[in-house]
């Protein structure tokens, strides 16, 4: 019994196993298990166990017209034929072959349940590889193919439910600048795959020669829609349209909606006066503005999910008086020329030239009389002085003559620092600084500051010119030892400023 008991227990371990390699066993198996699939049909290999274990023979999948498939082997623990044997849709694995000539970027979407992995040289490397246990899930690459390629698809069940897909799309590439604005009315849209502007996929035309009003649904949800080259799926993609407009002068009320995102530049893109940049239902929204002369408009749209759509249209009311130019120039650090140009002016009073230092507060520095009738174009300037360091914003009011005032667009000059003004000396013994200009500083301020920017002392001049003699104190006291900023300012920017030290 000693001797028996384990050639019992031997052969209880090894039948089991020498009837599961019979039963795997296939003798008919047809296929050489190393040639590729042509002309978009995969040759795939069919084997019991999850690691190729015995090869049972092979089918085909794809078909002339295209390499995609989706394969679900007849249903969980069922029987699959091959030519060969058939195997049970349980613990089994494939091995696909397609050789093909390709050229451009593709992108290539990858599914199974369980694990796959797809190779294009051969099964040397894997540029997906998602080899392990797991309910049916989704890969995606794009990649750039050039000539003949030698792909393999593998694939493994290991229980539960199984299925394998394999989808490849030619990425076409747009034509066109995407840089290019429409005209006269006619807006250039471009066109691009994702809804960041990925890919570019061409363009469209939108408006007409007499309105560039526009209301664009791309067809169907999830549908194709096609550019001058390339379609786009309406789904997750981006598109933006361009348009330069020489508007007359006048009331302009702009509306844009859009299902999702949307936005609108007057400047390129550089701004957006309108920005509802967001996944959302159609909704619209409007801007209202005095506007004149050339402008680059955009309108970006992108669409996430759902329905698709995007708007644009444009209202106009002219104004009694057409400005055709509107420049400034600056003549000197402290003049600047101002000069517009004006025609069909109707019940119009006067033009006010108005300065501001931060762009939205502005003073009347000058006003003139309109000079013009209906039809006749009149030139206009006016040098202003300016004593200001750094950017000064003009306008123009024009003034009917029941009081009503319309503004022309913003115009900015910068006028450099006053270099040549400077406080000396840097260390003072005696409590005496100078200042020195070559040229007035009116309203001229001086300022002193201790390191915590505590203001110590100020003194002010209606007018300041050459050279200057100042004590630094404190309150009427002699400042102690130590370092001071000292600033001179003309009343709207700073002039000069220099740390000084007291000894």
């Amino acid at each position: 019994m000693k001797l028996l008991y384990p050639l019992i227990v031997t052969l209880c371990f090894v039948l089991p196993f020498s009837f599961e390699s019979r039963a795997q066993a296939c003798g008919s198996a047809q296929g050489d298990q190393s040639t590729f699939g042509a002309n978009n049909v995969w040759i795939g290999y069919a084997y019991t166990g999850t690691n190729f274990n015995n090869y049972m023979g092979y089918v085909t999948e794809g078909s002339s017209s295209s390499p995609n498939f989706d394969e679900n082997f007849g249903g969980d623990n069922v029987s699959y034929s091959t030519n060969g044997c058939s195997l049970t849709t349980e613990q089994f694995s494939m091995r696909y072959k397609l050789r093909q000539t390709f050229n451009g970027s593709y992108t290539i979407t990858l599914s199974g349940d369980d694990g796959y992995r797809l190779s294009v040289d051969g099964g040397s490397t894997w540029i997906i590889n998602n080899w392990g246990d797991h309910p049916y899930a989704t890969s995606t690459l794009t990649v750039s193919l050039s000539g003949s390629t030698d792909m393999v698809l593998e694939y493994y069940e290991n229980g539960g439910g199984n299925r394998v897909t394999f989808n490849m799309v030619f990425n076409c590439v747009g034509s066109g600048n995407p840089t290019q604005y429409g005209s006269n009315n006619v807006w250039v849209g471009h066109l691009y795959q994702g809804t960041n502007f990925d890919t570019y996929k061409g363009y469209v035309t939108e408006g007409t020669s007499t309105n560039p009003t526009f209301d664009e649904s791309f067809g169907t949800s999830n549908g194709q829609y096609n550019t001058n080259s390339c379609f786009v799926m309406t789904e997750q993609f981006s598109a933006r349209y361009r348009l330069q407009q020489n508007l007359p002068y006048g009331n302009y009320v702009i509306t844009v909606g859009g299902d999702d995102g949307y936005r609108f530049s007057l400047d390129g893109g550089s701004t957006w006066v309108i920005n509802n940049w967001g996944d959302h239902g159609y909704v619209t929204t409007t801007y209202t503005a005095t506007l004149s002369g050339a402008k680059n408009m955009v309108l970006e749209y992108y669409e996430n999910g759902g329905e698709n759509r995007v708007s644009f249209a444009m209202s106009s009311t002219l104004l009694p008086v057409t400005l055709t130019s509107w420049t400034a120039t600056a003549l000197s650090d402290n003049q600047a020329l101002l000069k517009w140009t004006a025609t069909n002016a109707v019940s119009f009073d006067r033009y006010v030239v108005q300065r501001s230092t931060d762009g939205s507060s502005f003073q009347d520095v000058y006003s003139v009389t309109s000079s013009i009738t209906s039809g006749v174009q009149q030139d206009y300037s006016y040098t202003d002085p300016v004593n200001y360091n750094g950017t000064v914003y003009y306008r123009l009011a024009m003034v009917d003559i029941d009081g009503a005032t319309k503004y022309s667009s913003i115009v900015t000059l910068n006028f450099a620092a006053n270099k040549s003004a400077h406080i000396y000396p840097t260390v003072v013994e005696n409590g005496q600084v100078f200042i020195e200009t070559p040229k007035a500083i009116y309203q001229a301020r001086l300022e002193v500051f201790d390191m915590n920017g505590r203001r110590l002392q100020e003194k002010s001049w209606p007018s300041l010119e050459g050279r200057q003699q100042v004590m630094v104190t404190g309150n009427g006291n002699t400042l102690p030892a130590g370092a001071y900023l000292a600033r001179l300012s003309d009343g709207q920017s700073t002039i000069a400023k220099q740390i000084i030290i007291v000894k």
